[in-house]
């Protein structure tokens, strides 16, 4: 049976461009250490208008390891919304070296209500609704991904 999962698993990764690279690629992770230990999310990046644009629209579920990680030109406030997005989210609001700044925890499917980051930021991480609390983010928490780093 363990090795029916084991070639499963090596037949996706090769089926799925870019999902083996993803999983093992330092740029596709987000990760952070609190109280309650380590963990790491496995994201897809949104640094373009394109991309930031669609962010997770009309998608029906996402891992619970899984996340986006969007980056803006420029740090400045920034206002998010869910409209064609049907999965909750926990909104992560991180500053340009990975600070967490603020968190909107459980931002409701399709809602057109304006989510702000209620200070200046560069980067917005989103997560299924209940990770933030699971990894016992705070503000004040510093997020670890190659983006961060190059702000320091």
């Amino acid at each position: 049976m363990r090795a029916c999962f084991a070639s499963l698993l090596l037949w996706i990764r090769a089926a799925v461009p870019g999902l083996a690279q993803q999983a093992d690629n330092p740029n596709y992770v987000v990760s952070v250490e609190t109280s309650s230990g380590q963990h790491k999310w496995t994201v897809e990046l949104a640094s373009d208008d394109e991309s930031r644009q669609t962010g997770l629209m009309f998608r029906q579920k996402m891992a619970s390891d899984a996340g986006m990680l969007f980056r803006f030109d420029s740090t400045g406030p920034v206002a998010m919304w869910m409209k064609n997005t049907f999965l909750p989210l926990d909104m992560v609001f991180l500053k340009a070296d990975g600070e967490i700044a603020h968190i909107h925890r459980g931002a409701v499917p399709q809602s057109l209500e304006i989510i702000s980051s209620g200070v200046p930021v560069r980067y917005v991480l989103e997560l299924n609704a209940g990770q933030a609390d699971l990894a016992g983010l705070q503000p004040g928490g510093h997020m670890r991904h190659p983006w961060f780093a190059a702000a320091k």
